[in-house]
């Protein structure tokens, strides 16, 4: 179900009965049988702690919510030698605005509206993607990413449980779009081959995103030309077809001056630049900034050469 504008908040919801919750681990644990899940230590770390339980802070729980927020696509100018470079930045990597209790209001006033009932969010524990094409919110791509219709693949997912029992349940096969079945795009554009065809899983450990996300060296196998974003990567995304009309909604950032880009790019991370750069693209918090802007100086570095 959706609501196309609450406050400004674009965003779709489904929610399923955690007596499913055995059937969305088995959908995971599948993978894992069948090996085509990564063997790549940081891909296996994000997966570590992936389980559909009911939280043992609300033991009575009866549903689960899966909702949607839609984002954009963004860019930034980073001025340096009298040079424009325009990055993008795609929507998982930045801070949309949304604070937890906005979104809590969200689902107790918009989505239950029924007073007395909890919620708990749920936390990383979560494989969101497998929930949300679960319960209908969304399909596969070809590229193993979720679509949502009105979204594209540009949305934020965040689930709940609540001890109400929630009137629209659904549960779905685990399907792609439509109009995946005649497009090959994602497929032969994605610059690492991570995008396997068959099996459907992607390979993780070929894949751009995991390694500009992470700290250290690329690998020298990969090709420092296909670098197309500050973070994360755009090749399988950008002119997809089920993306054509949200990738018209791209919004932009505050310009990042000619001496901040040479500040972070001489490794000069100074509190000054951290505040600004947190500020100006939102992609970190001040208190992160030491441990961030070295990945982000490394990534600038192969995108404006």
């Amino acid at each position: 179900m959706s609501y196309p504008n609450i406050k400004g908040i674009r965003y779709h919801y489904k929610s399923v009965s955690v007596d499913y919750l055995d059937d969305l681990q088995e959908d995971f644990d599948r993978l894992n049988r069948i090996g085509v899940l990564s063997n790549h230590k940081t891909y296996r770390y994000y997966l570590s702690n992936k389980e559909f339980v009911i939280p043992t802070t609300l033991p009575d729980a009866k549903s689960l919510i899966i909702l949607a927020i839609s984002t954009r696509m963004m860019y930034a100018n980073f001025h340096l030698n009298g040079k424009v470079f325009n990055i993008m930045i795609p929507p998982p990597y930045y801070d949309d605005g949304l604070t937890l209790e906005e979104l809590e209001g969200l689902v107790l006033n918009v989505i239950i509206r029924k007073p007395g009932y909890a919620i708990v969010k749920a936390r990383n524990q979560l494989h969101l993607k497998i929930l949300a094409v679960r319960s209908g919110l969304g399909r596969y791509g070809r590229n193993n990413i979720c679509y949502i219709e009105g979204m594209g693949s540009f949305f934020s997912l965040h689930a709940f449980y609540t001890n109400y029992k929630m009137e629209h349940d659904s549960w779905h096969d685990l399907k792609m779009m439509d109009q995946c079945e005649n497009c090959t795009y994602c497929l032969k554009n994605c610059p690492t081959n991570a995008i396997r065809g068959d099996p459907f899983v992607i390979d993780a450990g070929k894949c751009l995103s995991l390694y500009n996300e992470i700290d250290g060296e690329f690998p020298k196998w990969m090709d420092i030309n296909v670098h197309n974003a500050l973070m994360g990567c755009m090749k399988c995304q950008y002119f997809c077809p089920g993306n054509r009309e949200e990738i018209k909604k791209a919004g932009r950032f505050e310009d990042i001056a000619e001496e901040e880009t040479k500040m972070l790019l001489n490794g000069d991370f100074n509190d000054n630049l951290i505040s600004t750069l947190s500020s100006k693209i939102k992609m970190f918090d001040p208190s992160d900034g030491l441990r961030f802007l070295p990945r982000l100086k490394r990534n600038l570095e192969v995108l404006i050469e």
